[in-house]
């Protein structure tokens, strides 16, 4: 792993830059900002956070969900500072630490574009700096921000998220669900198909059989206490509306069911690094061939991780997004 004492940008970032909060508001702040966002709706604010100072590598993280928080991200607390990444946690609206505005008009993909459009104006990002990291619902965000704003971009991470779901509904049907106990998965199905999602039983057998495989790759009593935290504050009305009830899938009348751009990918030409994991929930296969389909692509691949790889194989996830955004900012890629 690159050491923050021997990055190739130490001209620029020193210890003593990076953190330097000399702004009078963003010391007082500890770096949060509320930005506000117009929405067809009214207008309301997002909660963002910046850790460290960096002119030249300034990533902003899509959370997951729809409707869960930054908190998932946290763990890049233990490695990005040390080498002068900076880094901004962002809530979109209708997350935890943002506005919860109860109006199902504003949970559509067009609509999120525009706020991230919003938030890296309100923050200075720009094509000289601003690269983009977004996991799972997060990931899809991140394609549709690059399709229409990626002349914006410097760099951009897709993680842990496919470009199909009809795709990735099959994955899990005929890929992920066989490898269930064949009474467990029985039950799971028996569920859904009496759209029976708030019966304990449905959650303790998703929870003990699915999300301790696929999710996150430790027992339940071992999750980091961030992810527990982040969990416990996800909307369950931005989720359900557009993910459905359940991580098994994208099912119901969720709005992101047909959600599909397998032909749009060809469009992106800014770098690229697309991550995928042997155990997730999303096929490693399909992710691989996303990286070839982009103009300048690259694989990272986490033979020990699932959904949430940057926790269960941080081994292989921090250094090879490090090195990502290291070597594009070094003209390496």
């Amino acid at each position: 792993m690159v050491t923050f004492s021997n990055c190739k940008n130490k001209e620029e970032v020193s210890s003593l830059n990076y953190f330097d909060y000399s702004n009078p508001e963003d010391q007082y702040t500890g770096g949060i900002r509320m930005i506000p966002i117009k929405t067809p709706a009214g207008e309301f604010k997002v909660w963002t956070k910046r850790i460290g100072n960096n002119p030249k590598i300034k990533v902003l993280l899509l959370h997951g969900g729809p409707g869960v928080t930054h908190e998932l991200y946290e763990c890049f607390d233990g490695y990005f500072p040390k080498e002068g990444i900076e880094y901004i946690y962002y809530d979109q609206l209708g997350s935890y630490y943002s506005d919860q505005p109860n109006d199902n008009r504003l949970w559509t993909n067009d609509r999120f574009v525009d706020e991230v459009e919003q938030v890296r104006k309100a923050l200075g990002l720009n094509k000289d700096n601003f690269y983009i990291l977004g996991q799972s619902w997060g990931g899809i965000l991140a394609m549709e921000y690059a399709f229409k704003y990626q002349n914006n971009l410097k760099g951009l991470i897709i993680s842990n998220m496919m470009s199909s779901v009809p795709l990735y509904n099959k994955y899990a049907e005929e890929a992920l669900g066989p490898k269930l106990p064949k009474e467990v998965f029985e039950q799971i199905k028996t569920f859904e198909k009496n759209k029976d999602y708030h019966n304990p039983k449905y959650q303790d057998l998703l929870f003990k059989y699915y999300y301790t495989e696929h999710i996150l790759r430790k027992p339940l009593n071992e999750w980091p206490e961030a992810v527990n935290r982040c969990f416990k504050h996800l909307n369950p009305n931005v989720y359900i509306f557009m993910q459905g009830p359940s991580e098994f899938g994208i099912t119901g009348n969720a709005s992101l069911k047909n959600w599909d751009v397998r032909d749009k990918l060809k469009t992106i030409s800014v770098p690229t690094l697309v991550i995928g994991s042997k155990h997730d929930t999303m096929d490693p296969e399909h992710m691989k061939w996303m990286s070839k389909e982009v103009q300048h692509g690259r694989f990272l691949y986490c033979p020990n991780g699932s959904h949430l790889s940057q926790y269960d194989d941080q081994k292989t996830y921090i250094p090879g997004v490090i090195k990502f955004l290291n070597d594009v900012n070094e003209n390496k890629f």
